[in-house]
């Protein structure tokens, strides 16, 4: 009997003081609820697309517990909605917070299209209902209305123009004979694994500041005030088929991808495959460009990170004028040198039997990253001819490497611990000055920034910037 007695009483004293603790809510209107943050704001949110979920955490800095009579948007048709303690609504009441505790709340937004063009801002207010006393923190996103194709197949001409994005689901095709512009300053999305596939012809050309953006649909963070732009893979990218010629990439930005521009052999050299000028083609888990017996010729563009080679190729004939060709890919060790060639001397020609050799020049052009800087290290008896070119590797010029500068960092604004790719050069960087104003083509007067490349008659810095 005293043995059950006192479990009794032990019992009753720790629902006593369970009571207590429950039972010990401050009503003081003194105490105030502190935020994460003021304003939760969304990046750009697609119509009839839900966003990705943002969260807000709320802390109660009292000794006490506190009771939070009601947790709600302001506007009783808000487009946000949240989840409390794991429930979703527009409407909370009765939310407690113990003492020095904290909660989260995961916040959500769905806009419905509408026939706005330009981005739109939508917001309202998260109230707080505290011992009578009401807070708030405000709640923002842009709306963007977009186009959207899915297995989209183009059979004849086709414009996409700047006026909303376009998100592509799956793929889209352009068939022989047709041709598909992209206007400058449009927006074409590509959602997960979608891919361009082009075997009529291709035409995006912008202008500078009105580049054309190629990327994945992908438009939140993935690391605080880091996009999604850092991450390879997200679309496949874009496939010129063996048919397909006279394409042109001029004022593009494209990044993002698991395998690039991949350029399908055509056995036929007499007619231009592709034309690249001023363009930006970045981040892919592969190759940037891989190009195989093909024509292809780029002007002032900066082809960087990349899992495999930055650029491969294979046979063709090429001309690369004040290019930055540069590797600091984040997610995985880099398994080929940043500019890998094929078929260029007479013991490769067993691998493609039949085809010509490559014939190739690189003028005024940088070659330079974490991986080495070209696979052939020795080009002799080949058509294949680096002038002017700042490299990795240390050697000494020969009569295909010709006035090139060995070594030598090109001092890149890069700094990629802090995810941040910018292939212009510092003001100490050899490159400036170190061009041949006679190797620079007519498209490479300015830049992709609209600078032009030799003010004044001063030589041209190397690569893709003219500072």
């Amino acid at each position: 009997m005293r043995n059950l007695l006192y479990i009794f009483l032990l019992f009753l004293g720790i629902a006593s003081l369970s009571a207590c603790i429950s039972d010990d809510f401050t009503t003081s209107p003194g105490v105030r609820l502190r935020f994460s943050t003021d304003t939760v704001s969304f990046d750009t949110v697609f119509t009839d697309v839900g966003t990705p979920t943002a969260r807000l955490k709320v802390f109660n800095p009292d000794k006490k517990s506190v009771n939070i009579s009601s947790i709600r948007f302001r506007n009783a048709d808000s487009p946000f909605s949240m989840n409390v303690d794991g429930v979703s609504g527009y409407d909370f009441s009765n939310v407690e917070i113990r003492g020095g505790d904290s909660i989260f709340i995961f916040i959500e937004c769905f806009l419905p299209e509408n026939q706005d063009t330009r981005p739109f801002l939508t917001s309202d207010d998260i109230l707080f209902t505290l011992n009578g006393n009401e807070q708030s923190v405000r709640v923002e996103a842009y709306g963007q209305n977009v186009t959207r194709l899915r297995n989209a197949v183009v059979e004849s001409d086709m414009t996409l123009t700047a006026d909303r994005p376009y998100i592509i689901f799956d793929s889209l095709t352009v068939r022989p004979g047709a041709t598909l512009k992209i206007e400058p300053g449009a927006q074409v999305l590509f959602h997960d694994k979608a891919s361009l596939i082009i075997e009529g012809t291709l035409e995006a050309v912008g202008q500078p500041g009105k580049m054309i953006a190629m990327r994945g649909d992908r438009l939140d963070n993935v690391l605080p005030d880091v996009g999604y732009d850092i991450l390879a893979g997200q679309w496949r990218g874009i496939r010129f088929a063996p048919e397909s010629f006279g394409n042109r990439i001029e004022y593009v930005d494209m990044r993002s991808t698991s395998r690039g521009v991949v350029v399908d052999s055509t056995a036929d050299l007499s007619r231009q495959k592709l034309t690249l000028v001023n363009s930006w083609l970045h981040n892919s888990e592969s190759t940037v460009l891989n190009s195989v017996h093909a024509k292809v010729d780029a002007y002032g563009c900066v082809f960087s990170e990349a899992g495999d080679a930055v650029v491969s190729l294979t046979g063709g004939e090429h001309t690369f004028s004040q290019c930055t060709l540069a590797n600091y890919y984040l997610f995985s060790v880099i398994s080929r040198p940043i500019l890998s060639l094929y078929h260029l001397l007479p013991d490769h020609a067993y691998d493609n039997p039949g085809n010509p050799l490559m014939k190739a020049s690189f003028n005024n052009c940088i070659i330079y990253g974490l991986a080495s800087d070209i696979n052939e290290g020795d080009l002799t008896g080949s058509e294949v001819f680096l002038r002017y070119c700042l490299l990795k590797a240390n050697g000494n010029d020969d009569s295909n490497f010709l006035n090139c500068i060995w070594g030598e960092n090109p001092e890149f604004l890069t700094v990629r611990e802090d995810y941040y790719f910018n292939y212009h050069v510092a003001e100490e960087s050899p490159a400036i000055g170190a061009g041949d104003p006679s190797l620079v083509a007519p498209q490479t007067l300015t830049d992709m920034d609209g600078n032009l490349r030799m003010p004044g008659g001063i030589r041209p810095t190397l690569g893709a910037y003219a500072k």
